[in-house]
C-alpha cells in the first residue's frame, strides 16, 4: 500500500484521492456431467451479475449452495461481527463459517492452497495490498454492481481485487499509564518500557507492514525506502521498548499490549473495554491503506462469494464499515448521492496534513526489504 504526498482535503475523502496504486490485469469453464455441476462451473466463472441473470437469479444460486467460507475477520475488527450478523439475517439459508479469524493476510492465501479441492476452503479473503499484488494467480474476478462507484486507484481493473474500507495507522495507548505520544521518536523513551506492540508481523500482515510505513515517513523518509522505518523498530527493540506479543482485543483489555500501533479505526474499538483507551494520528505526513476483497478462484461456493462481495459493497454495508470508524470505498459516490450516513461520517477524525500509500512498485520493493531485514533488525 503506498500513496503519494497530498494536501488535505476533506476528511472524509482524503482516502480516496490519495490514491495512486498503478494495478495489473492479470474463466474458463469447464464440462459437467450434470445440472448441479454445470450451474457450479457457471458460478465459479461469473464475472457480474449478468453471467447469473438477475441478482435474484445470484441469491437464488447462492442459497442452493447453502455454504459460505470466510476466514480472517475478527468480530471487533472494523465492525465485522454486525456484518457477518447482517449477512446470516438476510441470507438465513446461508450457513456462515467463520474460519481463522486471527490469521494474517499471508496465511489466508495460505489456507486456500492447502485446503484446495475441499468443502472447507476458504470462499473470500480480506487481504492487505502487498499480499494482494502477491496473489493475483489465487483470486477470480468479478465485479460487483457498484464498481462504477469504486475510485480506479482501488481497485484491481477487472476485479480481481477491490479495496473496500480503510483508515490511518495510528498508535493506540493506556493513557492511565502512558502519556500521549506527541511524535513517533517519543515511543523510544523510558515511559514505554516493554510496552509497544505492533499488530503482526509485517512480512505477512497488512497493518504491521504499514506500521513500519508510517515509521518510515515519519522519521523523514519516503516510501521509495522502508528503511528508516526498519531502523525505527531496530532502535525501539534497542531501547527495551518492543513488545513482541501478537495483538488481539484480549491482550489490550488485559493490558498486556498497553502500546499499539494498528489501523485507527481498530484502536479505536478497545475504548469500548478500556475508558482510558486513546488513539493517536501522528500530525505530519500519514499513511493511509485499504484493505481489499477478493474471491477465491478455487472457491467451493462460488454464488454464495459472489453474493458475499455485492453484499459487501451495498450501502447498508458502506455504512457498517463507517459505524466501525472506517472510511468505506465507496463514500465519495454516496455522499453525492446522500446515501451515507452523515453523522457517522462527522465523526471521523481529522486526516493527517498530508497522506501516503505506497504504490505498487513501492509495496513491492518494501515487502522485498523486509523480507530480507526484518527479523535482523528486531532480534
Amino acid at each position: 500500500m503506498s500513496r503519494h504526498a497530498l494536501r488535505r482535503i476533506a476528511p472524509a475523502v482524503a482516502l480516496l484521492t490519495a490514491s495512486a496504486i498503478a494495478l495489473a490485469a492479470c474463466s474458463s469453464s469447464s464440462d459437467a456431467t450434470d445440472g448441479a455441476s454445470d450451474s457450479a462451473s457457471d458460478a465459479a466463472s461469473a464475472t457480474s451479475v449478468a453471467d447469473f441473470g438477475t441478482f435474484a437469479d445470484l441469491e437464488t444460486a447462492a442459497k442452493a449452495e447453502g455454504k459460505l467460507n470466510v476466514i480472517a475477520l475478527p468480530r471487533d475488527w472494523a465492525n465485522y461481527g454486525a456484518i457477518i450478523d447482517l449477512f446470516k439475517k438476510t441470507y438465513p439459508e446461508i450457513e456462515v463459517t467463520e474460519q481463522s479469524p486471527d490469521v494474517s493476510s499471508a496465511e489466508e492465501i495460505q489456507a486456500a492452497e492447502t485446503n484446495a479441492g475441499l468443502d472447507t476452503a476458504p470462499d473470500v479473503f480480506d487481504v492487505g495490498l502487498t499480499v494482494a499484488l502477491q496473489s493475483t494467480d489465487q483470486f477470480a474476478a468479478y465485479k460487483v454492481q457498484t464498481f462504477d462507484e469504486i475510485p480506479d486507484a482501488l481497485k484491481e481493473p477487472t476485479g480481481l481485487f477491490v479495496g473496500d474500507y480503510g483508515g490511518y495507522m495510528s498508535v493506540g495507548y493506556d493513557s492511565s499509564r502512558f502519556p500521549e505520544p506527541a511524535t513517533i521518536t517519543d515511543l523510544l523513551g523510558e515511559d514505554y518500557k516493554g510496552s509497544v506492540a505492533i499488530n503482526g508481523d509485517p512480512t505477512q500482515a497488512g497493518a504491521a507492514f504499514a506500521a513500519v510505513g508510517l515509521a518510515t515517513v515519519q522519521n523523514g523518509g519516503t516510501l521509495d525506502d522502508f528503511q528508516p522505518g526498519i531502523d525505527f523498530f531496530s532502535d525501539l527493540q534497542k531501547a527495551g521498548n518492543l513488545l513482541k506479543v501478537d495483538v488481539t482485543t484480549g491482550t489490550i483489555a488485559s493490558g498486556e499490549t498497553p502500546v499499539v500501533f494498528d489501523w485507527d479505526y481498530l484502536n479505536a474499538t478497545h475504548s469500548g473495554t478500556n475508558s482510558a483507551w486513546r488513539v493517536k494520528v501522528f500530525d505530519g505526513t500519514g499513511y493511509a491503506g485499504y484493505y481489499n476483497q477478493a474471491i477465491n478462484k478455487d472457491a467451493p461456493h462460488p454464488a454464495a462469494a459472489r453474493l458475499w462481495q455485492e453484499f459487501l459493497y451495498s450501502d447498508e454495508v458502506q455504512n457498517l464499515w463507517l459505524a466501525g470508524g472506517a472510511r468505506p470505498v465507496r463514500m465519495e459516490a454516496m455522499t453525492e448521492a446522500g446515501t451515507i450516513d452523515a453523522t457517522l461520517a462527522a465523526a471521523l477524525p481529522a486526516a493527517p496534513a498530508e497522506t501516503v500509500v505506497p504504490t505498487e512498485e513501492q509495496s513491492s520493493n518494501a515487502g522485498t526489504l523486509l523480507g530480507e531485514e526484518w527479523a535482523a533488525a528486531v532480534q
